[in-house]
């Protein structure tokens, strides 16, 4: 086992179910989390989780590295002994982080009955619960580079993130709002290398967003209303509000339905579809 394996394991035995979220259970053998909660909570597989632990391999990249540290809710300072561990650079000062602090972790985990999900600065998917997955489609069938909300609107080729067809209600162009949100963040994080790249292949591969981007328009993304055509469920009519943490400029998408409403009856039957 390599010393990353290892650590791996510490934290995993240290950390109770009940602080992610999840029943203690009572065949629950292992002192902390089981690997398959890891697994979940950092949108890996579980044979993967186990070669890292068994140290059978030991170069995860920066994807899989920020989803462990969230899942394992680490402090920055153990988040950035991972990342070295793992043989990499960790996140310097001005660049994007998908670190979820635990205090945000503990609220979005308590809003089960709507749909949620949390993105980076640059509209990287970093977390989302079982109703987003099951109203959106599961975004563990998306490969990590793909888990990009402005990527998933504009180079539409490829595994979508999206799965299921959404139509706005309201006036004006989301493409739009999504794109000035974005300009935002390169005035938070000037000097992300990421960030910069994303920027760099958009560019190059969506006309409509180098026409929005020219524009030079900066702004928040606004709170929507949206239609979501579900497989099962039929059409979902959804508020989507967005809200930000603040300093790491994480994005907290809620979408709910109108208590009491055929929507809100729609929606639970999304998440029976999907279990």
């Amino acid at each position: 086992m390599t010393e990353l394996g290892t650590t791996l394991r510490a934290w995993r035995d240290r950390l109770s179910p009940a602080a992610v979220g999840l029943p203690a259970g009572h065949n629950r053998r292992a002192r902390g989390l089981r690997r398959e909660d890891v697994a979940e909570l950092a949108g890996i597989s579980v044979d993967y989780l186990v070669r890292l632990e068994q140290g059978r391999f030991d170069s995860p990249s920066a994807q899989v590295v920020a989803a462990l540290a969230r899942a394992l809710q680490l402090d920055p300072a153990e988040r950035d002994h991972l990342y070295r561990l793992a043989g990499l650079h960790a996140p310097g000062a001005g660049e994007i982080s998908d670190h979820i602090p635990a205090s945000v972790q503990r609220v979005v985990r308590r809003l089960g009955d709507a749909a949620v999900a949390v993105f980076a600065a640059d509209w990287q998917l970093l977390w989302w619960n079982k109703t987003w997955a099951a109203l959106c489609g599961d975004p563990l069938t998306v490969p990590p580079t793909r888990r990009n909300f402005v990527r998933d609107t504009f180079l539409p080729d490829g595994p979508r993130l999206t799965q299921h067809s959404v139509t706005s209600l309201v006036v004006g162009s989301p493409e739009a709002a999504l794109v000035a949100d974005l300009r935002r963040a390169t005035g938070r994080f000037p000097a992300s290398r990421r960030l910069a790249a994303l920027i760099e292949e958009l560019t190059a591969g969506s006309p409509r967003f180098a026409e929005l981007w020219a524009a030079g328009t900066v702004g928040l993304h606004y709170n929507d209303q949206k239609i979501v055509d579900h497989p099962e469920a039929g059409p979902v009519a959804v508020d989507c509000d967005v809200l930000t943490d603040g300093e790491a400029d994480l994005k907290i998408v809620v979408m709910s339905a109108v208590p009491d409403s055929a929507d809100e009856a729609k929606l639970r039957l999304a998440v029976l579809a999907g279990n």
